[in-house]
């Protein structure tokens, strides 16, 4: 009897074990090993925090990876990619060319790139409103949040397309500025910051390459530039039309004041101390088995 009530307390005790495990706050891992690449690989510039503004810091390994440490409550900088996108001496040729991030996230590898011709308009650079590729859906869901759903497919739309093509927005959207990649070790989810305008419509009402097209959008108007990633195998783009406010803000006034939180699946891997926890868990089980097993 004595042996039985023993089993049952040891039995309690291991199920307690494994709830508490199984109730633990998810921590979150940071993108590690980080590296610049690309065929524009030196194309980029990382922003630092001075008190709420953002700054601009040397391209080092070490500014590179501590930007990338914080989350959406606290973004700490950000990289950003294919910086000339917006330069006057930004060329066809040059949109033919890419930045990208490179780091290890939950035992795997994670690129993220800025944006070609070629990932807007496809390998044969279909430029035309209608046309399947990137450039069409993303600016139809575009329009459709700045309240022109209806026209979706019309010829309003098409001069709205011909218009941002032409003053070089889907450049301007093509130069993703990182600034957090983070893990939930419970779900496996990637989240990823993209710094951007909180207030997009004044963003462009501030340029006079824009100005045009900003009369065209409603007060507030939020969207994301777009990154490109690979994982696992898988290449896809990712971009947001919802920001939250950073608390940051670019010394232009305009800039990094909006977080985009972007997300893809990754793999769930156990944290060390969860696998640990099993491991004891199993070897209380089996020592009790094999006392259970002499008694008998």
């Amino acid at each position: 009897m004595l042996q039985t009530i023993k089993r049952i307390a040891i039995g309690a005790s291991m199920v307690a074990g494994v709830s508490a495990l199984a109730t633990a706050p998810a921590s979150a891992a940071s993108l590690t090993n980080a590296t610049i690449g690309g065929s524009a690989a030196s194309d980029y510039l990382v922003y630092g925090v001075s008190g709420n503004q953002t700054v601009e810091i040397p391209n080092t390994p070490a500014n590179i990876q501590a930007v990338l440490d914080g989350n959406a409550a606290s973004p700490t900088g950000n990289v950003e990619l294919r910086a000339s996108t917006e330069k006057g001496t930004f060329t066809a040729i040059d949109f033919q060319k890419n930045t990208s991030l490179t780091g290890n996230i939950g035992g795997k590898s994670l690129t993220l790139s800025s944006i070609t011709a070629s990932d807007w308009f496809g390998a044969g650079l279909n430029t035309a409103y209608g046309a399947n590729n990137l450039a069409n859906k993303w600016f139809n869901e575009f329009i459709t949040k700045a309240g022109y759903g209806g026209f979706v497919g019309s010829s309003v739309a098409s001069d709205f397309f011909n218009a941002f093509l032409g003053m070089g927005g889907f450049q301007a959207s093509s130069d993703p500025n990182i600034s957090y990649v983070n893990q939930n070790d419970d779900t496996g989810l990637i989240s990823i910051g993209l710094a951007g305008h909180y207030n997009l419509k004044a963003a462009y009402a501030s340029n006079p390459k824009y100005a045009g097209f900003a009369a065209l959008l409603p007060s507030g108007f939020q969207a994301s530039e777009v990154v490109k990633y690979t994982y696992e195998g898988k290449t896809d783009y990712l971009y947001s039309f919802n920001a939250t406010n950073s608390g940051l803000v670019n010394t232009d006034g305009f800039s990094h004041n909006g977080n985009y939180e972007v997300s893809l699946q990754g793999v769930k891997v156990p944290e060390p101390s969860t696998m640990l926890g099993l491991m004891a868990v199993g070897g209380l089980l089996a020592a009790s088995k094999r006392k259970s097993q002499k008694v008998a």
